[in-house]
């Protein structure tokens, strides 16, 4: 398999980081992980300690993005194949990281963990974002992201170079656009993936709403017109 690392960023996961690595452990024992620490005000940091995981401990709360950005450099910069950006919240099964790395080796720069190759996006509230997203993404590329809000994605080699050094290009679902603008090819790969256990997440209605129409005015007026890298 490709040298492969796995990036989470942990922002206050104290109580889900042990369950997260030990799943990374059992389910994909031969590949590299990092945990970024955002600097989590709550025992996140006490944990890696106490368990001895491999963390770069952050003095300030960056933000997702920033924390993510850390690890792509840190795999630039040891020259890993594939970066996998992988949630310290327990949501993602390291069940799936061989499947993500395969279609990097069968010639995929980015690849999803989509819970919707297979199974039908619901009719929710909750979805109602995400299929706004997906329409944007099709409209704008011409290309169906079926899940484009997942956070479990992996990237090779030319997509570890840009996503480190640009801080206009965040992991998020508007980049994506820019990217498939810019010929990287993507593929989505059917995951299953679980409810947070403990904790909150930060998108609740009121800022769920903010993200979708932040990543739909992205979508429509700045990634369609970006270049990057090769």
């Amino acid at each position: 398999m490709l040298k492969t690392l796995i990036i989470i960023p942990a922002y206050n996961e104290a109580l889900n980081i042990k369950n997260t690595i030990e799943d990374i452990k059992e389910n994909a024992p031969d590949v590299d992980y990092i945990v970024v620490n955002d600097g989590s005000k709550d025992d996140t940091l006490e944990k890696l300690n106490l368990y001895n995981y491999n963390y770069i401990n952050g003095f300030q709360n960056q933000g997702l993005f920033g924390a993510v950005q850390t690890g792509f450099k840190w795999a630039l910069y040891n020259d890993y194949d594939v970066a996998i950006q992988f949630d310290g919240d327990g949501q993602h099964s390291a069940l799936y990281i061989k499947d993500l790395v395969k279609a990097i080796e069968e010639g995929n720069n980015i690849s999803i963990g989509s819970r919707f190759v297979n199974e039908k996006k619901p009719l929710t509230p909750r979805m109602l974002g995400s299929r706004l997203i997906t329409f944007a993404i099709k409209l704008m590329t011409g290309k169906r992201i079926n899940d484009p809000t997942s956070g479990f994605r992996a990237y090779d080699r030319s997509c570890i170079e840009l996503y480190a050094n640009d801080m206009n290009n965040p992991p998020e679902p508007d980049t994506l656009v820019c990217m498939l603008k810019n010929g990287k090819k993507i593929k989505e790969v059917q995951v299953t993936m679980s409810e947070r256990e403990y904790g909150e997440s930060y998108l609740n209605p009121i800022n769920s709403i903010k993200y979708m129409v932040t990543q739909l005015i992205s979508i429509f007026l700045i990634q369609s017109f970006r270049k990057v890298g090769k």
